[in-house]
């Protein structure tokens, strides 16, 4: 049996969400958009599952936007600054690409775009972030919780002191949902972006919530599907997986939380223990309770990830939208860390379905492996 330990790149769907989604292909198979009852029908799972996906974050329905996934949410948002007035964007130097590409097509097209530096932590300086948003910005994009390292940002400080000066927020919650508290009745963000997929659900699914009153505009024309914002039918069965994967994330949050870091920090002191010449990358404090980010000194990352893929072990050089790029891990390098650094580092992300035997067990392969690596290389 394989351990999977790469659920930040993604999850498997938990069987709850393949019953609901294999109900829902079999027996509501009716366009949303249709008058008749079959449509009908359709309609009220994806506005059911709307109310789950807004419980879920403590938002209103009514502020969901079904999209393929976070990326696609992400570039609605920053692209529609071009609809705006074109006033400037501030992002951080951290940010997964579905952010950090768009951001260079703005600066491209003429919009001033501020990156605000991290520290050697991975973590923000709220003041920092304040100042970078002076006169004549649009908008603030930040990543809530790193895909790579975990790093959780203080987002409560950062968005009510945007709010103070009236800058708009957008964050990109994709690898919190599920994992962290989000409530956006006590934080004032005004864009959030999310995909299914790292939470049990569905790929290909998502949304943008856009609170009352801040502006969005159409990314997808040619339909009145979600309220104009986004033409084509709906994705009716990964929508309704989306919903049921927030409804079991709902209830099963603090849970999640425990467990999950008590596997995490039973991997991090095994590692300690078994392989040595370890060091955790970002902060050990702020942090999402299933991410280790692990720099193994003297140990090619890459040969150590294909190691362990043959022993049966699945782990992560960085984003999954990265994966089979030699190029050191921005993230890491943006923390402090030399290139060599970065290329020794791995991701591990614990999700559904792992346990103390797996954790266990793959404490074993990584001594046995780095260690056979190290002395390859020593050789």
């Amino acid at each position: 049996m394989r351990i999977y330990l790469d659920h930040n790149a993604t999850t498997p769907v938990r069987d709850e969400v393949v019953r609901a989604m294999t109900e829902t292909l079999e027996d509501v198979y009716g366009n949303p958009s249709s008058g008749h009852a079959e449509g009908g029908l359709a309609r009220a799972r994806v506005e059911t599952a709307r109310e789950q996906v807004a419980q879920c974050l403590g938002a209103m329905p009514s502020w969901v936007y079904f999209t393929a996934g976070a990326s696609e949410a992400n570039n609605a948002v920053l692209m529609g600054l071009l609809e705006q007035d074109r006033g400037g964007l501030v992002t951080s130097n951290v940010e997964h690409p579905s952010v950090d590409e768009p951001a260079t097509c703005l600066e491209e097209a003429g919009v001033g775009v501020t990156r605000v530096p991290v520290d050697g932590e991975g973590l923000l300086d709220p003041e920092e972030v304040l100042e970078a948003a002076g006169p004549g910005t649009s908008l603030v994009s930040l990543i809530w919780a790193n895909n790579e390292t975990g790093v959780v940002q203080p987002m409560e400080e950062i968005a009510e002191g945007l709010r103070s000066r009236g800058i708009r927020l957008h964050v990109d919650a994709t690898q919190a949902l599920g994992k962290w508290p989000l409530d956006l009745s006590r934080v004032p963000v005004d864009y959030l972006s999310c995909s299914a997929h790292k939470l049990g659900g569905p790929k290909g699914t998502g949304c943008l919530l856009a609170r009352e009153g801040a502006p969005i505009y159409p990314f997808i024309r040619g339909g009145p599907q979600e309220r104009r914002m986004r033409g084509g039918t709906e994705n009716v069965a990964g929508i309704v997986g989306f919903g049921r994967a927030c409804a079991l994330a709902s209830d099963e949050l603090s849970y999640r939380m425990v467990e999950y870091a008590r596997l995490r920090d039973r991997l991090w002191e095994g590692l300690c223990a078994k392989v040595g010449e370890v060091r955790r990358n970002g902060s050990a404090d702020h942090v999402l309770p299933n991410t280790l980010n692990v720099q193994f000194l003297d140990t090619p990352g890459e040969v150590l990830l294909q190691a362990l893929d043959l022993e049966g072990v699945a782990v992560s050089a960085g984003a999954a939208c990265h994966s089979g790029s030699i190029s050191p891990s921005h993230v890491l390098t943006a923390m402090g860390l030399s290139p060599e650094q970065a290329r020794s580092s791995l991701r591990l992300s614990i999700g559904h379905g792992v346990d103390t035997g797996q954790i266990d067990a793959a404490i074993g392969l990584f001594g046995e492996l780095v260690g056979r690596i190290r002395r390859a290389g020593s050789a």
